[in-house]
């Protein structure tokens, strides 16, 4: 059989790639019935916990997307593409929510369901909200769990049919901002007993992220939540992860709307500028209008921007052209 090319690959997935947008934006409450299992992300105690209630609790029984809040107990929900054919690439995916909690459906399970669309497994992580209640460094906390769900993915890739080369990492808003910390700050991991090559990420894909500690970019409510009310400029410029970026740093997918008022476009740009300047791979997406937390679905435009990720990821290798759509 004759080998493709690049771009006849990418044809191949675009002969679906309509339809297919429209299948993977599951309604709300309605992905997580696909999911695989549902596992605790730690499998005994947590590293750095401080013994606490667990007091996690839906926002609003009320809202369309579930969100949760106060977590103290993280996990990880697994979506594994159906019919692989070989060891699948995957994706661990962060939901936002100002670090005060993660807006699990909407940013999280519909998000994993998309990926399994074109053969991606998904992992999604509901990590734990920054709190002097339960841990003893807040500021790390987060970072601590996502490179702790990057160790388990790796750990099971065999149980789970991953290829371990092509394990990269999601993350909306507050979420995008611990997805850029895993992304640039893994050469020394929060736990000693993980090694740096089994925290970082392939590749990155970042929708409407908190990139930037600064003042002058930053989403204040997420860095407040993060470093405290007033935060040292060390802890500022430590967790500026377009600060953070080096020839080390994978490649990144950014997705932001211009009149994002909540956190600025800027975030995405810088972070972008910084990936150029060091000639690593990079692609931005800037939709003129859809603001802040749209999560698949911009609703002023018939572009759907999973679309554009899956071309990307097609381009990049990370998948092939014969992968589920």
């Amino acid at each position: 059989m004759p080998k493709l090319t690049r771009r006849e690959m990418v044809a191949a997935v675009l002969a679906g790639a309509a339809a297919s947008s429209i299948e993977s934006a599951a309604a709300p409450g309605e992905a997580l019935a696909t999911a695989e299992t549902i596992i605790p992300l730690y499998p005994g105690s947590i590293p750095g916990a401080i013994e606490a209630p667990d007091e996690e609790e839906t926002r609003d029984p009320n809202e369309a997307w579930v969100y949760r809040q106060n977590i103290s107990r993280p996990t990880l929900t697994v979506f594994l593409p159906a019919q692989a054919r070989a060891a699948a690439p995957a994706v661990v995916v962060c939901p936002g929510g100002s670090y005060r909690g993660v807006s699990i459906d909407k940013e999280g399970y519909s998000v994993a369901h998309a990926f399994n669309r074109f053969g991606v497994a998904a992992i999604v992580l509901k990590y734990r909200t920054p709190s002097p209640r339960h841990m003893k460094n807040a500021s790390t906390g987060p970072l601590q769990d996502a490179q702790q769900a990057m160790s388990v993915v790796r750990e099971r890739a065999r149980e789970w049919s991953i290829d371990t080369a092509r394990i990269g990492i999601v993350g909306f808003s507050a979420g995008g901002h611990l997805a850029a910390s895993a992304s640039t700050l893994f050469a020394k991991p929060v736990l000693s007993r993980h090694e740096r090559e089994h925290v970082r990420p392939a590749f990155s894909v970042l929708v409407y992220p908190v990139i930037s500690m600064q003042n002058d970019l930053t989403h204040a409510v997420s860095r407040e939540q993060l470093l405290g009310a007033s935060p040292s400029a060390e802890r500022i410029e430590q967790f500026s992860t377009e600060r953070a970026v080096t020839d080390a740093t994978p490649p990144a997918f950014l997705i932001h709307a211009a009149d994002d008022s909540s956190v600025l476009v800027g975030n995405s740009v810088r972070y972008f500028e910084a990936l150029v300047a060091r000639k690593i791979s990079a692609q931005l997406l800037a939709y003129p209008r859809g603001g802040h937390g749209f999560g698949l679905i911009n609703p002023t435009t018939p572009d759907r921007w999973i679309d554009r990720v899956q071309m990307w990821m097609l381009s990049e290798g990370w998948i092939t052209a014969s992968s589920p759509a």
